[in-house]
């Protein structure tokens, strides 16, 4: 069992990234569904939320079938970042994790995410202010360094398990990478072999396979994995890979029908929560991703993303579904 603070996950718990624009709530509870242990939100600016800006409210929703669950928030303001961690605690998600990882230019232009690498001793204040504002256990996801001369996630680890963080994910790239290149997971497992560290640490880059996941459990002796991008269309990850832990076997490949209900049900809960109209039009990024493979596609996916009625877009569906009944995949 690994615990944080007082939450409780399974040995080796599989955990969904945050990922902007794709980490809400209906995907989490798609991830859920599919064996996800813990998830977290998409990442929230600390002075979007103080200032009221709706968006950044909306990503505090949170249910109780998707627990575990976190709230990430970034920023470079330490009284923002304490105001903003108040803020959170009120929804009473099980966790506070703090970003200090992402790589976007607009972020790291205001000295938050990976902006935040450069400078550790900022890094320390910035989570010290949150820790002081919550009574909720707190959390960190960073990156290994800014670039590969300036690897700091040693002490990075250390300083912050120092002042009072529970657990900590590191994405094995650097900020000059983006998600680019190789993910050197040898400096993760360093930080996990360092015998300062007991908070938990999980490793997060390029897991897209339960093959993968088993190799780095056991090479790296990390105590999680965080899965991001390969979840995206494909939420029978989570499963595959416990099953492949289990057996030493795959599960069967998700069928189109089953990707078809996996789509059907993201589109139904996405108009739950965000309303009819806005639910079907951010749900168009994803179908590419749930038939991903399926060839001569190209007519039903413009239809899917021209399609404005649901009863049009379920019965689009349906038809997909019954011409590709027992399709293979290659």
């Amino acid at each position: 069992m690994v615990k944080i603070g007082n939450i409780e996950l399974p040995e080796f718990p599989l955990l969904l990234a945050p990922m902007e624009d794709v980490s809400d709530p209906p995907f989490r509870r798609l991830c859920k569904t599919h064996g996800a242990d813990m998830m977290y939100s998409e990442f929230i600016s600390s002075e979007g939320l103080i200032r009221d800006a709706i968006k950044s409210r909306m990503k505090l929703d949170i249910f109780d079938y998707e627990r575990p669950v976190g709230i990430q928030i970034f920023g470079g303001d330490e009284e923002a970042m304490a105001l903003s961690s108040k803020i959170v605690s009120t929804v009473k998600p099980d966790l506070v994790d703090i970003n200090f990882g992402c790589p976007v230019k607009k972020v790291v232009c205001k000295g938050a995410g990976a902006g935040v690498l450069k400078d550790v001793d900022l890094m320390v204040r910035l989570t010290k202010a949150v820790i002081r504002s919550t009574d909720l256990p707190v959390t960190v996801k960073t990156r290994l360094g800014w670039d590969d001369s300036s690897i700091n996630i040693d002490e990075v680890a250390e300083r912050l398990q120092d002042i009072g963080v529970q657990a900590l994910t590191i994405h094995a790239r650097t900020r000059a990478q983006m998600y680019k290149g190789h993910a050197d997971w040898s400096h993760i497992a360093r930080v996990k072999n360092n015998p300062r560290i007991t908070m938990p640490i999980f490793g997060n880059g390029d897991i897209d396979s339960p093959e993968k996941a088993l190799k780095y459990k056991n090479e790296y002796g990390i105590d999680g994995i965080m899965i991001g991008r390969a979840a995206i269309g494909y939420p029978w990850i989570f499963n595959e890979i416990k099953h492949y832990f289990k057996t030493g076997e795959h599960l069967p490949a998700p069928t189109v029908a089953d990707r078809v209900e996996a789509a059907r049900n993201h589109l139904m809960w996405s108009m739950e929560w965000k309303g009819e109209r806005l639910g079907i039009v951010e749900m168009r990024r994803h179908y590419t991703n749930y038939f991903k493979g399926i060839h001569s596609f190209k007519e039903y996916k413009q239809k899917l993303v021209t399609t404005d009625e649901p009863e049009n877009l379920f019965a689009i569906m349906k038809e997909i579904e019954q011409v590709y009944a027992g399709y293979e995949f290659a």
